[in-house]
């Protein structure tokens, strides 16, 4: 993913104006957002992003629960025709402000580790969360890494796919099978 300094879209909240019941957020990207977001994601296309998430403060920081939709079109890793994919995935995310170095807690004091629970809060800096590269992040880790049209394989298109005995090390063995082996 290619790494930007301004967001595609304004997803931005400000913990310190948070209310106190929280917020919801909407993103339904326009065509040109739509195609920062595929040159980014390193794809075709992107015809559909969507999302919804309702904001809310939890302990100094903020939890994002919501919903991320999107249409999009990659390349087929075999034939590089285009594949079409459409996302569907909940999100649930807590951001906690970050532990200061300086300050080593309490002797004594307890710490609460969930092993359970395998999302750990991500940290943040100042006053502001940007929650569009969480949505962005949701995208390209729910895209297929290997995206492939129905029935397609490499055998399907007639494509050698390197058994061992037409490999270069097979040619080895027989070439030292034959008295290659000689000093």
């Amino acid at each position: 993913m290619t790494r930007r300094d301004d967001p595609i879209f304004d997803a931005v909240v400000r913990i310190d104006k948070l209310p106190a019941g929280g917020r919801s957020i909407a993103v339904d990207a326009d065509e040109t957002a739509r195609q920062a977001i595929a040159e980014a994601m390193n794809i075709l296309s992107v015809e559909r992003f969507t999302a919804s998430l309702t904001v809310t403060p939890l302990r100094g920081g903020l939890r994002a629960l919501g919903h991320l939709e999107a249409d999009a079109t990659q390349a087929s890793v075999v034939s590089f025709e285009p594949v079409a994919e459409t996302i569907a995935e909940d999100i649930d995310r807590v951001f906690l402000p970050a532990p200061r170095e300086k300050q080593a807690p309490a002797a004594g004091a307890e710490i609460y580790v969930d092993l359970e629970n395998d999302d750990f809060p991500d940290h943040i800096d100042g006053p502001e969360v940007d929650l569009s590269a969480l949505l962005l992040e949701t995208l390209a880790l729910a895209l297929d890494p290997y995206p492939r049209l129905p029935g397609e394989s490499l055998d399907s298109l007639g494509v050698p796919t390197g058994d061992a005995e037409e490999g270069p090390f097979a040619k080895l063995a027989r070439l030292k099978g034959d008295g290659g082996d000689k000093k």
